[in-house]
């Protein structure tokens, strides 16, 4: 099957290999796309194609792997070249939004598949799953059968593989920003040190996890914007509060210059970022 990878990026090249190593040619369009980008297509012989209409006319299915902001205007820009084969959608978005997505595509013959990414780049078997729901959810598995990308088939309709992402990252990321936010909010009253002795006296394994989870998200801060006001529209659409990760957004937000960091910042860098004011 000809297929094509929206965009291949550190974790869209993983699902691209995935997709390659299960008998499919992978497509891609360089247009607008870095140095970089071009340079992991082709050391995994992904197709370049000048354009998404020169794409979206030769693929039989598409995968779309990119920032939350961007998902939904990545998938009306394919719905405006024609395409009508299957869509799977595999960006960390709101339910209510991927169901939106759904109708506007389906209404135009689309096959729209909700998933999600649960993992890192799916490098190594069990350890990266594409959870997937809709009714063309066993075709999109069919596409990363050799993996090493895992798939899992949640049934019911669209909107499912999202709300498992949803809830499962507002965990995830949503307490190591809670943690940045203690640790930040710690350095400014003056206790941090304090507060570090008192983690060890209580037995919580919290001395070295907390600045260590901290640091090890700065590269990916930028990414994690979105993906928590998406959780936040989540949660209110479920009648729960938004507001957790509406704090979470503001965190990582704060830590979103480190994205192109040669090494890991040190721990008062990434203080100083956290209590600094954002511009607007």
């Amino acid at each position: 099957m000809k297929t094509g990878i929206l965009h291949p990026g550190e974790m869209g090249i993983s699902i691209a290999a995935s997709m390659g190593n299960s008998g499919h040619e992978v497509n891609w369009v360089t247009q607008g796309r870095s140095a970089a980008t071009c340079e992991r297509a082709a050391e995994h012989k992904l197709r370049a194609l000048p354009d998404l209409a020169t794409l979206c006319a030769e693929a039989d299915a598409l995968v779309s792997v990119c920032p939350p902001a961007a998902a939904e205007t990545v998938a009306m820009d394919v719905l405006a070249t024609g395409f009508r084969g299957l869509y799977l959608d595999a960006n960390a978005i709101a339910p209510q939004r991927a169901c939106r997505m759904a109708r506007a595509m389906e209404a135009a013959g689309v096959t729209f598949v909700d998933g999600s990414i649960i993992g890192g780049p799916a490098w190594q078997p069990g350890k990266t799953w594409m959870i997937l729901s809709g009714e063309g959810a066993a075709d999109a598995a069919a596409l990363f059968a050799a993996g090493p990308l895992e798939t899992r088939i949640l049934e019911g309709d669209v909107g499912r593989a999202s709300a498992l992402k949803m809830v499962f990252a507002s965990w995830t990321k949503g307490t190591t920003a809670l943690l940045a936010a203690v640790l930040g909010t710690a350095e400014s009253l003056g206790v941090r040190d304090e507060l570090v002795q008192q983690w060890s006296r209580s037995g919580m394994d919290l001395v070295e996890q907390a600045p260590a989870r901290t640091r090890g998200v700065t590269a990916k801060a930028w990414r994690f914007v979105g993906e928590m006001e998406e959780i936040s529209a989540t949660f209110a659409g479920a009648g729960l509060p938004g507001d957790f990760h509406q704090g979470a957004a503001e965190v990582y937000r704060r830590m979103a210059d480190f994205k192109d960091a040669s090494a890991l910042p040190e721990m008062e860098e990434v203080l100083e970022a956290l209590r600094g004011e954002v511009a607007d």
